[in-house]
């Protein structure tokens, strides 16, 4: 691990509760393996992964109110399901707190809730690493989806879009169309394989 990242980790422990820490720590291990599986730069998606969930330091009513405040255009979805906002806001601050200027590691940030058609390798790997890092409790598919993510990490995202959806349907939930369109894509993606 190189020092900007420990430097941003230390900044994230003070801030952020214990379980949220803990969460982020199993996402950049399970995002540095996948890394090394894809033979992708194990130290950018450590990076991707750390800042993953920086917005989480505010609380969950301040998540409309900051996106207001900082100009960061949301969908209408946002105000009934205002957690996903923390990947909107995580990119914002990734950039202008902690200085990442990587493009691709802030999109990664953005879409690592929702997803999005045609995700480049990081995309999908923070997006399937914050799914499936070994503090995340057992549920149904978890299995399948982590195996997929280190053998078939397009069939994974498809997986893992598929629970969150049926997971929301079976709550009653806002449905984002962004997950609709990840799921989708990655639908038709697998059945022309």
């Amino acid at each position: 691990m190189n020092k900007e990242i420990q430097t941003i980790l230390d900044d994230l422990q003070m801030k952020m509760k214990e379980s949220r820490f803990r969460h982020t720590l199993g996402v950049m291990h399970t995002a540095a393996s996948l890394a090394y599986c894809y033979e992708y730069d194990a130290n950018k998606a450590m990076l991707a992964a750390a800042l993953h969930d920086c917005a989480k330091i505010t609380g969950l009513n301040d998540y409309v109110s900051e996106c207001k405040k900082y100009h960061i255009s949301f969908p209408k979805v946002c105000l009934k399901s205002p957690h996903l906002l923390h990947a909107d806001l995580g990119a914002y601050f990734a950039k202008e707190v902690y200085h990442v200027n990587d493009q691709e590691i802030l999109h990664a940030i953005k879409v690592h809730t929702t997803g999005c058609p045609n995700m480049n390798l990081l995309d999908k790997i923070i997006f399937i690493a914050d799914y499936i890092e070994p503090g995340r409790p057992d549920f149904d598919g978890i299995t399948a989806i982590r195996y997929n993510a280190f053998h078939n990490i397009d069939k994974a995202v498809l997986l893992e879009t598929e629970n969150v959806l049926n997971y929301i349907k079976k709550q009653g939930f806002a449905i984002d169309e962004r997950t609709v369109e990840t799921y989708n894509y990655y639908k038709k993606l697998i059945d022309r394989r």
